[in-house]
């Protein structure tokens, strides 16, 4: 059986691979195309895939692979890595740095591990099951929040809500919260996670948006779900914070929570 600290130190190397890529590209002149749901990409979103999947591939040839760009490759494995190269590819071709490579592992449908990697600050982020998370080496923390009139809340862009169905709801937020900002994506939920924010929350979510995301959260001390309050990265939207605040933000979605 693989250990979880060989997957670990892997899951780093394959971030910092993805990252490097993408940070010879950042700020410079980049093509930008856009996808059939609008969302934009670049050759660096493609070229730092290709580069992590290599990682992946020579420490662990039959495992299996799933990422934005390139798909998937064996899916029957039962270890599967999920890969977003580069999360938050409109900060990235706007030359704001808070973009951020993403890598999860799943084991048997179970994530045990995750890794945000934020190449221009060089904060890599990483949660195991089990093993507490750390960034840059060091333990992480979410900082206390009790109510949700004290707490940063923080989102990637506030339209999704009411294209997805929850304009009312994040109105109710709002005037709930202490203060609003949209440092997003994938950054916003590691802020969550290390303490410099109590809130992230996210209504459209990929499976590659969140793999990454669920095992740095719990691991730090909170929860991430989705807005049914099921811990899943399939859920399709999400949301990251301590305990006793998601108690407070998932009625809120999720009426029958109450």
């Amino acid at each position: 059986m693989i250990s979880l600290e060989k997957i670990r130190d892997v899951a780093v190397d394959v971030a910092r691979a993805g990252g490097e890529v993408s940070l010879r590209h950042f700020g410079k002149r980049i093509n930008v195309e856009f996808k059939d749901d609008n969302s934009p990409v670049t050759q660096a979103d493609r070229m730092a895939e290709t580069a992590m999947r290599e990682v992946i591939t020579s420490a662990f040839p039959d495992h299996g692979i799933l990422g934005e760009e390139h798909g998937a490759t064996n899916p029957g494995s039962n270890v599967q890595w999920i890969l977003d190269p580069i999360d938050g590819t409109q900060s990235f071709i706007h030359d704001i740095p808070l973009y951020t490579t993403l890598v999860g592992v799943l084991v048997g449908g179970e994530p045990v591990a995750g890794v945000i990697y934020a190449p221009v600050p060089d904060e890599m982020c990483v949660g195991v099951k089990g093993m507490g998370a750390t960034l840059n080496g060091d333990a992480c923390r979410m900082r206390p929040c009790s109510s949700l009139g004290e707490a940063t809340f923080l989102t990637s862009d506030v339209q999704h809500f009411a294209l997805y169905g929850y304009d009312r709801e994040l109105a109710q937020l709002l005037k709930k919260v202490r203060v609003h900002r949209t440092w997003g994506d994938a950054y916003g939920h590691m802020m969550v996670a290390c303490g410099r924010a109590d809130l992230m929350v996210d209504p459209v979510l990929n499976v590659w948006d969140a793999a990454a995301l669920i095992n740095i959260v719990q691991e730090s001390g909170g929860l991430f779900t989705d807005l049914k309050g099921r811990a899943v990265v399939d859920g399709g939207n999400g949301f990251s914070s301590g305990k006793e605040i998601h108690n407070q933000v998932l009625p809120l979605f999720n009426p029958s929570s109450k």
